[in-house]
C-alpha cells in the first residue's frame, strides 16, 4: 500500500537512529516494497483462471514429461532377458532338448531361474524407488485465481504463474513477470557459473535454479516442447551405467567372448570330425564344453546385489538417483561437509543481542524484526530473528531489499523511518535508513575491536551475525562498495543445533579411513568449534578460504592439510572440489543449500537431503528423504558390501570360464573326448559357484572398496582356472589309462569330476574368506550336497556319476589335494606380486 509522509515535529528521537539517511519530502510517494527509484507494479498478477486450466488440459497444453527415478518394467524385462550370453545358451537349450536326456539341458532352467530372480529382485526396487520419487519430487508453487498452491510438475500447464525462491528449480521453459533481485544460476544448463539477473520480460530455462530474490514466471514451454526439461530428464533418470563395477564386468564380458569363439569350434571339431563318436553324445558333450565357458550368472548376479542395495537404502528413506552411486560412494576417500543442514540441524535459535556503540536494544529489536518482514523465503539465520523479535518490528515502508547471498555473505534493507517518535500510518517527518545484516568479519575492516569479541563467540562454536548501519546510499545496497563504512550497531548471537548423529557418523568415517572436511560459508573459527564439538579429527585446523590460493596445484595442497574451512563462497566449494579430484581423491559432497549446487554436481557424489532446495536435489545422485546424516555409512556400507561381494564371486564365475576354455583347449589337441555332459557342469557350477555366489554376493561386507576391479579379478581367476582345469585333465588322461572296456568313458567322468569338484570346493573355500560360522555351513552344506549325490543310486543315475573301484577314486582325491596346495601358494604369491 502506498503512504504519504507528512511532516510532525512532535515526539522524541528513538536513540540510535541520529540524523543518519537523507529526509523525505512531505507528499513524497513511498513504494513498501520497492527502492523509490523503481517504478511501482500495476498490481499482482493472478495466474489463470480454473476455466482457463481446464482449456489447456483439454488442448493437451501439460507438463506431461515423465520424470523417472528408474527403468521402466519393459526395460528392466528387455535388459535381464534379451543378453548375448542367454541367447547363446537358449540355442544350445533347443538343440538339447531333442538330443539329450532332460538331466543333460538343467542348464537352461537355471538360466530362466537366474533371470527371474534378477526381474523380480530389479520390479520390486522400481516399486519402492519410484514411490520414494514421488515423496521428494519438487513441488513447484503455482498461482491460480490469485492463490498460490503447491502442485505436481506433470499438472503445470502452459500459461501457469510459477512462484520462485532461493533453491526453487526453474521446472518449465517461460518468462519472468514478477523479479524482486531475481538471480538465476544456469550453470546446469550452459557452464557458466555466475548467477544471472532477471527482470521482467528475461526468459528462463528448465534446469537453471534460483540463486537469490525472488519473483515469478510464465510457462511458455511445458512438456517434451521445452527441450531443456526433456535434458533435465535425460540426466536425472536411473541409470545402470557409467560404474567401474559394471564396465568391469563388461570388459571382462567382451574378452570372455573372444576367448570362447576359437575354443568352442575347436572343440566341435575335435568331437565331430576326430573321434568320430555318436552324433548326439557328441552334441552333449560339445554343448557340455561350450555352456561352461559362459559366466551367465555374473551379469545377472550384480543387477540383483545392486537392486537388493537399493532396495535396503528405498527402506532408509534413502533415494539413489543413479545407481552407482552406491558404488561410488563405497570408493569415497574424502567426504566434503556442509555445517549448515548436515552437521547442524536447520534450525536455530537466539542466544543473545549485544547492542554497540550504545544503540537502543528496543530499536534495534525492531529494525530487525523489520529486516526479517521483507524476505519472504528467510534462511535459517533470519527464520531465528522472526521468531525472537517479529511481532516488535518497526512499521516502516521498505524502500529496498537485499536478499542474503553466500557470496557476498550479508542481507540487507533500507526503511523509509519515522522521525519525532511517529510510526507507519501517523504524520511526521521519515528518512531513509539502511541496514546490513551479516557476518562480522565482511562487513567490518580487519582489526575492528567488535572482531575481537565476535572471535571469542566463535570460539564457543556460536553463530555470529552483525548488524550494520550502511554509510552509503540507503537505496544503494546492492552496491560492491555497500559494506564500507558500515556503522556497527549489535552483534546476534546464535546457537545451531548440532544433529544428535552427527558424532557417530563422523567417528564411522574416521574408523573407514575417509577424510571428512568441513566446507561452511560460516566463520572458520566457529565452524571448527562446533566440529571439535562432534569429535571431528583436526577440527583445530581450520581455515579461512578468503585466503586460499587461487592456483589449483596450491589449493590442492592446502585443502589436504586442513579439515575445517570457513567464509567459502560457492565457486570456491566447487573449486576445492575439484583440487581435492586433481590429488586423485574421490570426493563425495554433502549439502541442503543452494550454495552447494555447484560442489554437489562437480563432486564424484552429491548427497543432498529431502528437506534442502529442488536445485540441490535435482543434482545430487543420493537423496537423504529423512534429512539423517546417519543414513550415510548405511549408504558406505551397501556399496562396500556390493562391490567386495560381486568381486568374490566375480573371481568363482571366471575361474569357471578359465578352466573350461582351457580343458576345451586340451580335448581339442589332445584329440580325445570331452570328459563332461552338461548335467556334470550344472552340477558343479550350482554346488561351487551358483548358490555360494548367491549368497556370498547379498552378505555383509565392510572391506574398503578398491579401484582396478578387473585387474583385481583376473589376478585369482586365471591362474585358479589354469589350476582347476590341469588337474582335472591329469585326472582325465591318468583314468583313461586306469579304465578299459565298455563303460570306462562313464568311470573316467566320474573320476575327472570328483577333482574337479574338490578344487573348485577349494577356489570357493578361499574366496569365502575370512570365515564366520555361516560361511563355514555353506561350504560343507556344498560339499554334503555332492556326497550326497555320490551316495545316493537314483542321483548317481540322474546324474551319470558312479565311482568305480577305489584306486583312482584316491588318485583324483591326491590329484585334488596338490592342485588345492598349489591354489594356496599361487594366491598369496599374486597377493604378494600383483596388490591391488
Amino acid at each position: 500500500m502506498t503512504q504519504r509522509a507528512k511532516i510532525d515535529t512532535d515526539g522524541p528521537e528513538p536513540h540510535g537512529r541520529g540524523s543518519h539517511g537523507p529526509t523525505i519530502d512531505a507528499g513524497a510517494e513511498l513504494d513498501p516494497v520497492h527502492p523509490i527509484k523503481l517504478p511501482r507494479p500495476s498490481g499482482r498478477h493472478t495466474g489463470l483462471t480454473a476455466a482457463e486450466v481446464a482449456r489447456h488440459v483439454a488442448r493437451g497444453e501439460v507438463n506431461d514429461v515423465p520424470v523417472r527415478s528408474s527403468r521402466s518394467t519393459a526395460e528392466i524385462i528387455r535388459a535381464n532377458v534379451f543378453t548375448r550370453f542367454n541367447a547363446v545358451i537358449g540355442v544350445l537349450w533347443v538343440i538339447m532338448a531333442f538330443v539329450a536326456p532332460i538331466q543333460d539341458t538343467l542348464f537352461g532352467y537355471v538360466i530362466l531361474a537366474n533371470t527371474g530372480i534378477g526381474v523380480i529382485q530389479e520390479l520390486r526396487s522400481k516399486r519402492k524407488l519410484d514411490g520414494l520419487a514421488v515423496i521428494g519430487e519438487a513441488r513447484p508453487t503455482v498461482r491460480r485465481d490469485g492463490v498460490a498452491t503447491a502442485i505436481s510438475t506433470s499438472q503445470i500447464v502452459l500459461g501457469d504463474l510459477i512462484e520462485l525462491g532461493p533453491g526453487d528449480k526453474v521446472v518449465v521453459d517461460g518468462e519472468v513477470i514478477e523479479g524482486e533481485s531475481l538471480e538465476v544460476d544456469e550453470s546446469l544448463l550452459t557452464g557458466e557459473a555466475d548467477p544471472v539477473l532477471k527482470r521482467p520480460g528475461d526468459s528462463v530455462m528448465s534446469g537453471s535454479f534460483v540463486v537469490v530474490g525472488t519473483g515469478a514466471f510464465r510457462a511458455t514451454k511445458v512438456g517434451r516442447d521445452a527441450y531443456a526439461a526433456q535434458l533435465a530428464e535425460e540426466a536425472s533418470r536411473f541409470t545402470l551405467v557409467n560404474s567401474e563395477l559394471r564396465n568391469g564386468v563388461s570388459t571382462i564380458l567382451k574378452y570372455v567372448t573372444w576367448m570362447m569363439i576359437p575354443a568352442a569350434l575347436g572343440l566341435i571339431l575335435s568331437q565331430l570330425f576326430v573321434k568320430q563318436t555318436d552324433v548326439k553324445d557328441t552334441i552333449a558333450r560339445t554343448v557340455g564344453g561350450t555352456v561352461p565357458m559362459i559366466p551367465e550368472g555374473l551379469v545377472l548376479l550384480t543387477s540383483v546385489a545392486f537392486a537388493i542395495g537399493v532396495l535396503r537404502l528405498a527402506r532408509k528413506q534413502c533415494l539413489v538417483q543413479e545407481l552407482p552411486a552406491i558404488e561410488g560412494l563405497a570408493r569415497v576417500d574424502v567426504v566434503c561437509l556442509d555445517k549448515t543442514g548436515t552437521l547442524t540441524e536447520g534450525g536455530m535459535d537466539i542466544r543473545e543481542l549485544r547492542p554497540l556503540g550504545g544503540a537502543d536494544e528496543a530499536y534495534v529489536r525492531k529494525v530487525l524484526g523489520a529486516i526479517g518482514a521483507t524476505d519472504p523465503r528467510p534462511n535459517a539465520s533470519l527464520q531465528a530473528i522472526i521468531d525472537a523479535y517479529g511481532e516488535e518490528r518497526g512499521e516502516w515502508p521498505v524502500t529496498a531489499a537485499l536478499p542474503f547471498s553466500s557470496a557476498r555473505k550479508y542481507s540487507g534493507a533500507a526503511f523509509a523511518e519515522a522521525e519525532s517518535g511517529s510510526w507507519a500510518g501517523v504524520s511526521g517527518t521519515r528518512h531513509l535508513s539502511g541496514w546490513l545484516l551479516g557476518a562480522p568479519d565482511v562487513l567490518l575492516p580487519p582489526g575492528d575491536p567488535t572482531l575481537a569479541g565476535v572471535d571469542r563467540l566463535n570460539e564457543q562454536g556460536l553463530r555470529v551475525l552483525l548488524l550494520a548501519r550502511a554509510a552509503g546510499a540507503p537505496d544503494k545496497l546492492d552496491a560492491p562498495d555497500a559494506a564500507a563504512g558500515a556503522e556497527a550497531t549489535a552483534l546476534v548471537v546464535l546457537e545451531q543445533r548440532l544433529r544428535p548423529d552427527a558424532a557417530d557418523t563422523l567417528a564411522y568415517f574416521a574408523q573407514q579411513d575417509v577424510d571428512a572436511k568441513v566446507i561452511s560459508g560460516d566463520n572458520a573459527v566457529s565452524v571448527g568449534a562446533v566440529a571439535g564439538k562432534l569429535g571431528l579429527p583436526g577440527a583445530e585446523r581450520t581455515v579461512d578460504a578468503r585466503h586460499l590460493p587461487a592456483v589449483r596445484e596450491e589449493m590442492a595442497e592446502a585443502v589436504e592439510s586442513a579439515t575445517v574451512f570457513g567464509r567459502v563462497t560457492p565457486r570456491q566449494k566447487r573449486d576445492m572440489v575439484g583440487a581435492l579430484q586433481s590429488r586423485g581423491h574421490t570426493v563425495a559432497m554433502t549439502g541442503d543449500g543452494v550454495n552447494d549446487v555447484l560442489a554437489l554436481k562437480d563432486a564424484d557424489i552429491g548427497v543432498s537431503m529431502g528437506s534442502g532446495s529442488e536445485a540441490t536435489r535435482a543434482v545430487a545422485q543420493i537423496v537423504l528423504l529423512n534429512n539423517s546424516f546417519s543414513t550415510l555409512p548405511s549408504v558406505v556400507a551397501e556399496g562396500r558390501r556390493v562391490i567386495g561381494n560381486i568381486t568374490r564371486v566375480a573371481t568363482l564365475f571366471l575361474a569357471k570360464t578359465v578352466y573350461s576354455v582351457l580343458l576345451a583347449v586340451l580335448v581339442a589337441c589332445f584329440q580325445v573326448e570331452y570328459p563332461f555332459l552338461p548335467r556334470h557342469l550344472t552340477l558343479l557350477s550350482t554346488l561351487t559357484i551358483g548358490v555360494p555366489a548367491f549368497f556370498l554376493a547379498l552378505a555383509p561386507n565392510k572391506e574398503r572398496a578398491r579401484p582396478n576391479f578387473v585387474r583385481r579379478v583376473m589376478r585369482y581367476s586365471i591362474p585358479s582356472g589354469v589350476i582347476a582345469g590341469l588337474a582335472t585333465f591329469v585326472t582325465y588322461m591318468v583314468a583313461r589309462h586306469y579304465y578299459t572296456g565298455p563303460g570306462s568313458l562313464n568311470a573316467e567322468t566320474s573320476a575327472a569330476t570328483l577333482t574337479l569338484f574338490l578344487v573348485a570346493m577349494w577356489v570357493l573355500a578361499i574366496v569365502a574368506r575370512p570365515y564366520t560360522w555361516w560361511r563355514i555351513g555353506l561350504v560343507a552344506a556344498m560339499g554334503a550336497a555332492f556326497l550326497v549325490v555320490l551316495g545316493v543310486p537314483a542321483l548317481q543315475h540322474f546324474f551319470a556319476l558312479k565311482l568305480v573301484g577305489t584306486t583312482m577314486p584316491w588318485a583324483a582325491v591326491g590329484i585334488a589335494v596338490a592342485a588345492s596346495g598349489a591354489l594356496e601358494l599361487c594366491w598369496r604369491w599374486v597377493e604378494r606380486r600383483f596388490p591391488a
